[in-house]
C-alpha cells in the first residue's frame, strides 16, 4: 500500500471512529499514532517519536514530537 492510499484508508475509518473517541488518549491512539506511522517515522522508537509526558501543571499539556534525521 503506497502512502496515498495508506492516508485514504486512515481518511476513511475518520467518520466511523469520531463519535466513538471520548478521550485524548483514544484520539492519539486511533489517529495519531496511525498518521505519524504513514509518515514514515517508527512510532515505538523514542530516537524517531517522543511519547508525551503527563503534565507537571494542570495547566501545562505535555509535550511530545519527532526527531527529525536524515535518512
Amino acid at each position: 500500500m503506497d502512502f496515498i492510499d495508506q492516508l485514504q484508508a486512515l481518511a476513511a475509518k475518520i467518520p466511523k471512529l469520531c463519535p466513538v473517541l471520548q478521550t485524548e488518549e483514544a484520539t492519539k491512539n486511533a489517529l495519531v499514532m496511525p498518521f505519524i506511522n504513514i509518515l514514515g517515522y517508527d512510532i515505538f522508537d523514542p530516537t524517531e517519536v517522543i511519547p508525551s509526558s503527563p503534565p507537571i501543571m494542570p495547566s501545562k499539556r505535555g509535550e511530545g514530537g519527532l526527531r527529525h534525521q536524515e535518512r
